[in-house]
């Protein structure tokens, strides 16, 4: 898949799950669910136990139905590991040059962290195909809306603090996809093995985001 039509799979529909799983054996569940809400970006933090073989995995079984990616990377040989794995897109909270110089080697989207405007601009310029405002329930929407106006070139994806509730203002502040972990694939869930709940609250997300483009 080309680095493009990756960028075009994030953007559209527009949403991340950040999956945060205590045992790699709920991601395969947890992958299915979501697929069947219309969920298709899915981030394997590199906190999950074995991520490098659930991103494997996950990439084996559903193919091009999903975009598996890897987050919380910190430097240059877990992006790439992750790559050689099956990772289609590369997320780190932080800005790391080395990072971006590997998803680009490779043709893999990366998204980067950041919090400041020259954090944000920093990233961008590196190299960075988006920007990942972080914590993003610390700074709200009325900030993503405020840096975007002198920095319209910045896409921005929020993570941290994106629900049901605040997805619509995020969404007309700006942002071009928006990353959710515990709101979407929640611990409760998780300890129930409750996946037709999972697919519903990804069906709302999905709608939501079209709905607040609309």
């Amino acid at each position: 898949m080309s680095k493009a039509a990756i960028i075009d799979r994030i953007v559209n529909p527009g949403i991340i799950a950040v999956i945060r799983a205590n045992s790699s054996e709920q991601l395969l569940d947890v992958s299915q669910a979501l697929f069947e809400g219309g969920v298709i970006g899915l981030e394997v933090t590199m906190t999950t136990p074995n991520a490098l073989q659930v991103i494997h995995d996950v990439s084996a079984r559903f193919g091009d139905k999903v975009l598996v990616g890897v987050g919380t990377v910190l430097d240059a040989e877990t992006a790439r590991a992750s790559i050689l794995a099956g990772a289609e897109f590369v997320v780190s909270p932080i800005t790391r040059p080395e990072i971006i110089q590997v998803g680009n080697r490779y043709g893999k989207p990366v998204v980067c962290g950041a919090y400041t405007p020259t954090e944000a601009v920093t990233a961008q310029e590196n190299g960075a195909d988006f920007v990942k405002i972080f914590p993003a329930d610390q700074l709200g929407p009325q900030y993503i809306k405020n840096l975007l106006a002198p920095l319209p070139q910045l896409q921005i994806i929020p993570t941290g603090g994106v629900n049901l509730q605040t997805i619509d203002a995020f969404i007309k502040a700006g942002c071009v996809a928006v990353g959710a972990g515990s709101s979407l694939v929640s611990k409760e869930v998780l300890k129930n093995k409750d996946w037709k709940k999972l697919t519903e609250t990804a069906a709302a997300f999905v709608e939501a985001i079209k709905k607040a483009r609309a």
